[in-house]
């Protein structure tokens, strides 16, 4: 979460904006309140920091049921199985039961392991996507077909066409604001685009796979930000300093 948020902080300067409120550490979170849709398993682990979703079944969301723009969130994810090839990942801006909903407006971020001709192609690689209505077992969140209401905006840095590993662990860090959205997988930015994108839950996405395990999953409310003069610029190279200080004396 560190890396993430240092990458953060230092853009806001870049942008002509600083901070006017004091980093909060990262919190635990209790997954014990958030709601499950779809035809999916999601079994809480000791502690109610982890949950594994165990079944091979349509698109399954788990997700915190509350507006989460203007939060980082960070964890773990493994696939605790050699069987199956396909999709998990997390949703932005996701509404209670979106997976049946016509109206739904959201951002799909998916992982998929190798490529396979289902509903169309589904490619192996890390993308984001916006949603626009109701997503089913077809070639919207298979293959990220327009028609079916899934309209891929990217596709990642390194990862944009290399599946996960089975039983490999991967450290994430997502950021969510109302027109910024980054995502970085083991401390490296995969994902950052902008937009106007609308409010709602965070969640974790399964669809075709299972035996998935997210873990250790920590929030923290980013800091507001305000316009600061041009002159803040000349303090990016002193910030980058102070960073590159920071890792080493860690």
């Amino acid at each position: 979460m560190k890396k993430t948020l240092q990458n953060i902080l230092f853009g806001s300067i870049i942008l002509g904006a600083i901070s006017t409120t004091a980093m909060a550490a990262p919190q635990p979170v209790d997954l014990s309140s958030w709601k499950a849709n779809g035809n999916g398993n999601w079994v809480l682990q000791s502690g109610n920091n982890a949950v594994k979703q165990t079944l091979n079944n349509n698109p399954t969301v788990f997700h915190n049921n509350k507006n989460s723009q203007g939060t980082a969130l960070s964890g773990q994810i493994t696939v605790e199985t050699t069987s199956d090839d396909d999709y998990i990942g997390f949703v932005l801006g996701y509404n209670n039961n979106d997976l049946t909903n016509s109206s739904a407006d959201y951002l799909l971020i998916d992982w998929k392991q190798g490529n396979q001709n289902y509903n169309g192609t589904g490619k192996k690689g890390l993308a984001i996507s916006q949603v626009s209505g109701v997503l089913g077992d077809n070639s919207g969140a298979w293959a990220h077909d327009p028609s079916n209401n899934v309209t891929e905006l990217a596709r990642a840095t390194n990862l944009g066409d290399t599946g996960w590993v089975d039983y490999e662990t991967y450290d994430f860090d997502i950021t969510f604001t109302s027109s910024l959205v980054e995502v970085f997988v083991n401390g490296i930015k995969e994902l950052s685009i902008t937009g106007a994108f609308s409010n709602g839950s965070f969640g974790f996405y399964n669809y075709s796979q299972p035996n998935v395990l997210y873990a250790g999953i920590e929030e923290v409310t980013l800091p507001s930000a305000v316009p600061v003069p041009a002159a803040a610029f000349m303090f990016a190279p002193a910030l980058l300093g102070f960073i590159g200080l920071r890792r080493k004396v860690k």
